[in-house]
């Protein structure tokens, strides 16, 4: 076997096609209809993409060049026209459905709040009014540290109709990442709130924001704008801070967009994760509003009756795109919940889907994980006819938890989207299109109409089918990343690399295809494992795991070993309790000898920990560079104060055998 190329050692063969009535009233109906989109696209590039921008986003000043190459890798799209984007998410609903309910916001504590086009539209002027009496003009850096609300869709609409780059951190980092950027973006204003809310109990946002404005290198916030949330005290400092009631009280109710030219940045979103200095992704305008509105309708499949609802927090970029101006620019009705998936219970999600009658549902496969040990059967005392399409992010989602969802959540007769994307492209690359493709269990599927995207070796020679390798996307793509913030060079070298000689956009991830030519996202490159020279995608080996009747949830990481090159250390999380020394053992065998039969003997775990949860951060992502640190049996220095359960790691510390 070629060691540039990674094995795809997960069977998953089961096929579910769209159901007849699903595809004659789908946006893209049928198998043939997403031929001729990619067909088009293929045939005469600029034009497809030309064609959809002037249909689906409305612009002051018409573009009349679609892309220009002559700087690439630094693609620009639609470069000389000129629009806003919270016009195209308000201002083109107010004639024709301003009492239509934009936002249904469901608190912590269940109090729900709804909000028409009309007065989300007069809040976000309001809000834009009272930045630009602060002092904060078009191209100046906003960063917005709030809790999931609609005041932080206003805060981030307001800066894109004055022309503001907002910054959104998560609300679960701590004041060092917030500090850091600060620095980074040069940002003059922080939006915040006193605190938030999440499973009943109280955090607090603006006391992280003093403390990180503390640490020094903050001297250019001179606004810090405090959502009253949680009604609980604050420091104060005059002149500096002001209540976000007070900051709106008397302004006008109208504010003229600030017309921008589509390579405008919309935002900066930086990645979680990563060391050293903070990566800020930066975002046009022009290019993401349009993938936006069209992923909603092609993948989402977007009518004007559903209800949406992404779970995704607006610190990540899902939640920009699918919460914030995704849903909006479509004239949707969307759902923003404050709280966790199992606060007051585990049945949170299915009781919200149920009241609110949700049509839509994208979550992650962490949350679908943690939902079925929490209580696989609690779907099923809930009335879930209002959906209709399910759909997954965050990671590859592993066949037996796709199944899960297939029948216990959608009773089997609602289609998953299991959509790959990054912080970097935007919007969603490789989809289902539920009212056309046929879907296998953990698998993306193919590529959207207009991306393209294939699978390379290290020498950047596509792998063919039933094969392994790195995920690249060969040509531009509108909702792309620009340039890392004040690094382009950082830019070129990660997604851009010479080994490619620059010409293909390099995802991080590995993937492989089947015979049908069906995309695999195997996980990250660097979680791709070395054993004895066979190279095994982690998430493969988790998903075996998880096959396992009595296995919740599993995280493989590699650590060094002298005789194999690298060893399999599996961190298990089992449905039943936390197995004693004894019991311990033989599930650890046990599990080894299932995943032997699963894949393989070279994919059996060498080491396997269990423990009651995963180390994650509040938005479910699991920390696995922690995980990392404690198979090699390191000190952990990294930063932990993002986790939701910091003390787990002792426990995982602790081998089974």
């Amino acid at each position: 076997m070629a060691a540039t190329t990674i094995e795809s050692v997960l069977q998953e063969n089961r096929i579910f096609t769209p159901a007849e009535a699903f595809v004659r009233q789908a946006n893209v109906s049928g198998m043939d209809a997403y031929r001729r989109l990619c067909a088009e696209a293929e045939k005469d590039f600029p034009g497809f993409w030309g064609r959809l921008a002037r249909e689906h986003v409305l612009w002051k000043k018409p573009f009349t060049q679609v892309l220009d190459e002559s700087k690439a890798p630094f693609f620009r799209w639609f470069a000389d026209g000129e629009l806003n984007a919270s016009y195209n998410c308000l201002d083109r609903h107010l004639e024709t459905q301003p009492e239509k309910t934009a936002i249904i916001f469901e608190a912590d504590d269940g109090k729900v709040t709804r909000i028409t086009y009309r007065e989300l539209h007069r809040r976000v002027c309001m809000f834009a009014n009272g930045l630009k009496a602060r002092g904060v003009k078009r191209g100046e850096r906003v960063v917005i540290y709030m809790p999931m609300s609609i005041e932080a869709v206003v805060a981030m609409q307001a800066c894109a109709r004055i022309g503001a780059i907002h910054s959104v951190v998560f609300g679960g980092f701590s004041a060092k990442s917030l500090q850091e950027r600060i620095i980074d973006a040069g940002a003059i204003a922080v939006l915040t709130a006193d605190g938030q809310f999440r499973g009943g109990r109280e955090i607090p946002l603006k006391a992280a924001v003093d403390e990180a404005i503390a640490m020094g290198g903050c001297e250019s916030i001179a606004t810090v704008v405090v959502y009253r949330r949680s009604g609980s005290p604050v420091a104060w400092q005059a002149g500096r801070d002001v209540w976000m009631h007070d900051l709106m009280a008397g302004q006008p109710e109208t504010c003229e967009p600030e017309w921008v030219g589509a390579e405008h940045p919309l935002f900066i979103l930086y990645t979680s994760g990563s060391t050293g200095k903070p990566k800020g992704v930066q975002h046009s305008t022009g290019g993401y509003l349009l993938w936006m509105i069209l992923t909603m309708k092609w993948v989402f499949d977007h009518k004007p009756g559903d209800i949406f609802w992404c779970t995704a927090d607006v610190g990540w970029v899902t939640g920009h795109s699918y919460v914030c101006y995704g849903p909006l620019a479509c004239g949707a009705t969307e759902v923003i919940f404050e709280g966790v998936p199992v606060y007051p219970d585990a049945g949170r999600f299915w009781k919200m889907i149920q009241d609110h009658k949700v049509t839509v549902f994208y979550t992650a496969p962490t949350a679908i994980r943690s939902l079925i040990k929490a209580g696989g059967e609690l779907p099923k005392h809930y009335d879930l006819s209002s959906l209709r399409i399910l759909g997954t992010v965050g990671e590859p989602i592993n066949p037996e938890a796709w199944m899960w969802y297939h029948e216990t959540v959608g009773r089997g007769r609602c289609p998953i989207v299991d959509t790959w994307w990054q912080t970097e492209t935007g919007g969603l690359m490789i989809s289902p299109l539920p009212g056309a493709t046929p879907t296998k269990p953990g698998s993306a599927t193919f590529p959207l109409p207009g991306i393209f995207a294939d699978i390379v070796d290290e020498t950047g020679h596509p792998v063919g089918k039933g094969k392994g390798g790195m995920l690249v996307i060969t040509r531009p793509w509108p909702a792309m990343l620009r340039t890392i913030w004040g690094d382009p060079e950082r830019f070129r070298k990660t997604y851009y690399p010479a080994d490619f000689q620059g010409k293909y956009y390099l995802a991080g991830d590995g993937a492989s295809y089947d015979e049908d030519g069906y995309i695999r996202i195997i996980g990250r490159i660097d979680d791709v494992l070395n054993v004895s020279g066979h190279r095994l995608g982690t998430m493969e080996i988790e998903s075996a795991l998880v096959a396992n009747p009595i296995v919740a949830e599993a995280a493989v990481v590699g650590r060094p070993d002298d005789l194999t090159g690298e060893a399999i250390c599996a961190f298990v999380v089992l449905k039943q309790a936390r197995p004693g020394t004894e019991d311990a053992a033989r599930i650890v065998k046990d599990l080894q000898d299932w995943v032997g039969r699963e894949i393989g003997p070279i994919a059996k775990p060498r080491d396997i920990r269990f423990g009651e949860n995963l180390p994650k951060t509040r938005s479910g992502k699991i920390m696995r560079r922690l995980l990392r640190s404690i198979a090699r049996d390191e000190e952990i220095r990294q930063d932990v104060s993002t986790l939701e359960n910091p003390a787990i790691l002792q426990q995982l510390s602790e081998k089974a055998r």
